[in-house]
């Protein structure tokens, strides 16, 4: 129906697709959702505004985020494709998924940089998907291939996909990674695996000194699964170099298995954090830090 209400919760993953103008983003969109999908949303009024298309794939279910009317058949005065970064954004906020697509013609250029970079500060899980890679050269791929993984190596947990969506191949593969990454989203582990992971982390390469101090990294925790949020609790950790971080964030996502998903690291520090604080604790609160000591004491 015509109810595409913000709060109505459609089942299935959300998905957006992102990219500048002509790279084949519509073309890739009606390849994953059918072609025949593409005349029944094209009422008056939703190009403006973001729209969830539901559709199904091999009994999965998923939605279509559709902010930049990618889905309209393009009309004549819509040849001149506006990038927009409002647009861009509010597509990225509504999807867990962000499906980038580049044309490998052109290589990476100014404006994918700026959209990954977008997309990196939300946290959001990354799929690159290269388009109009077919009859290319085989020498001309890898030279794409080194180009955007030497441009994008700020975002090195990105699923890469070289697609042509024009003849559909290897959008089945982009379904592939979309599940992998809704696993990945599934997240669920202890504090006391986190706190694992991280001293395996700290003990194969401890945090440099800083002004003679050493940072203490004592335990971890989930703090969100979309995006996926590791609360790390120590001492000295407003020190913490951004490499460090880094680094921790590549553990994390090799020990917990993650595809083309970011681990936000987030630092708590203080050796006790209700040190001098005259609040109250439920009794909730209590009972958690009792647990989480234990956890801290057991390892």
């Amino acid at each position: 129906g015509d109810d595409f209400n913000e709060e109505e919760e459609d089942e299935g993953i959300t998905i957006s697709v992102l990219g500048r103008p002509n790279v084949g983003k519509s073309t890739l969109v009606n390849r994953m959702i059918g072609e025949e999908r593409v005349l029944t949303f094209d009422h008056p009024g939703t190009t403006r505004d973001s729209i969830r298309i539901p559709f199904e794939k091999n009994g999965k279910e998923y939605v279509l985020i559709d902010t930049a009317g990618v889905r309209r058949k393009s009309k004549v005065h819509d040849v001149v494709e506006k990038f927009s970064v409002i647009k861009s954004f509010d597509a990225i906020q509504a999807a867990k998924i962000v499906i980038l697509v580049i044309d490998a013609k052109e290589g990476a250029t100014e404006q994918d940089s700026s959209l990954l970079g977008m997309i990196e500060d939300s946290g959001k899980s990354v799929i690159i998907a290269v388009n109009k890679l077919d009859g290319m050269e085989a020498a001309d791929k890898e030279r794409v291939k080194s180009q955007l993984s030497r441009k994008f190596r700020f975002i090195d947990y990105a699923q890469y996909h070289y697609i042509s969506a024009l003849h559909g191949s290897g959008v089945g593969n982009i379904f592939k990674s979309i599940n992998k990454i809704e696993k990945s989203l599934e997240l669920d582990v202890s504090t006391s695996d986190m706190t694992t992971i991280l001293e395996g982390a700290v003990a194969a390469h401890p945090p440099q000194m800083v002004r003679g101090r050493r940072i203490k990294l004592r335990y971890a925790h989930l703090g969100g699964v979309d995006p996926i949020r590791v609360i790390i609790h120590g001492n000295q950790t407003s020190n913490v170099p951004d490499s460090y971080k880094r680094y921790l964030a590549g553990v994390f996502r090799k020990a917990l298995n993650l595809v083309g998903t970011a681990v936000l690291i987030e630092f708590k520090h203080g050796d006790n954090p209700f040190k001098g604080k005259k609040n109250i604790l439920t009794q909730r609160q209590i009972n958690k830090r009792k647990r989480l000591m234990k956890h801290v004491k057991r390892n």
